[in-house]
């Protein structure tokens, strides 16, 4: 009888299936006689390109609605000190610098999904290629793929100038965060963003340095903390609107902690990039699958999870009680 092969089927169903062991190892002890070298050579062999993952998406996706949401999260790997993807990198949950991967990551969204549709590693190293580079590639083959959405979504990190004016001269509109000493100009004088002196749910038209004209307005959060948004969609006047739109942007930080914990993104064990890349892709692959059964059965990805070991842990006390 011939031993059971890995493929990314089997392997993303391994990486939503089990809990915290996500190695070559033991995926062979819960397979059909696969060896464990087997696991190891398919995800060495096998190098999916992000863009590939589109073919798993596309059929959950509206191209002519929804947003797009761009932002990055780092993939922790400070005990694995000789992998090849792995750089020190900035980690939100951390606060500062951590070992890790870092992945750029496009997301649609329609107040009801949360699809991840495509993806860059962050390897300027390797590539050459900033993350502000990722930022335009993404976009670029997003539109090359239709998609029109009602508004670009994304943080103070990726609101440079340069970016501003790719999304404005690609015909779309953006909601982002600026940082607070941003140039604007009111009345022709110049100041920081943060001078405005903006009332609350004021949403004000402004020049902004080296763009032109766009709207902003200050959100004040329950703690105090201060952030300003921005739009070149010069209609958006309503501040409840133009707020109740950038909310959608939270999904991306959702879909990064949805993916960490329920796909073992993190817990490659492998050194290799081949084969990290591969572990990555089917684990964006798993998460898919568990937004699929989150839309059309309502059962969110951590259920679905649960009940795995629910189902498991009840035929153990059903067998230990015998």
């Amino acid at each position: 009888m011939s031993k059971q092969k890995c493929s990314l089927s089997l392997y993303s169903s391994f990486l939503i299936g089990n809990q915290n062991r996500y190695s070559g190892v033991e995926l062979s002890k819960v397979s059909d006689g696969m060896a464990h070298d087997a696991v190891s050579r398919w995800l060495s062999k096998f190098t999916f390109k992000p863009q590939e993952l589109w073919n798993q998406v596309k059929s959950l996706v509206d191209i002519k609605a929804g947003y797009l949401v761009i932002d990055d999260t780092t993939l922790d790997k400070r005990y694995s000190r000789e992998n090849e993807l792995a750089r020190p990198q900035y980690s939100g949950n951390e606060h500062g610098l951590v070992n890790g991967i870092n992945i750029v990551n496009l997301l649609w969204t329609n107040l009801e999904k949360c699809i991840p549709v495509d993806y860059r590693v962050y390897q300027k190293e390797t590539d050459g290629k900033t993350k502000n580079d990722l930022f335009t590639e993404l976009l670029k083959k997003a539109l090359k793929r239709g998609f029109s959405p009602l508004y670009v979504l994304f943080d103070s990190w990726y609101s440079s100038i340069e970016n501003l004016k790719f999304i404005r001269s690609r015909g779309l509109k953006f909601i982002s965060n600026l940082k607070s000493n941003r140039i604007v100009s009111l009345n022709r004088v110049q100041m920081a963003i943060s001078d405005l002196g903006m009332a609350d749910k004021q949403v004000r038209k402004v020049w902004l340095k080296a763009f032109g004209h766009i709207l902003v307005c200050k959100v004040v959060a329950s703690n105090g903390d201060i952030t300003y948004l921005a739009t070149n969609d010069l209609s958006l006047t309503n501040y409840d609107e133009f707020t109740g739109h950038f909310q959608q942007r939270w999904n991306i930080e959702e879909f990064h902690r949805g993916i960490k914990q329920t796909t073992g993104i993190e817990k490659c064990y492998s050194v290799k990039a081949a084969s990290q890349k591969t572990h990555i892709f089917a684990a964006f692959v798993a998460f898919v699958r568990l937004e699929a059964v989150r839309i059309s059965q309502k059962v969110s990805w951590y259920e679905q999870k649960a009940s795995i070991t629910r189902f498991a842990t009840a035929n153990y006390i059903n067998y230990a009680s015998a």
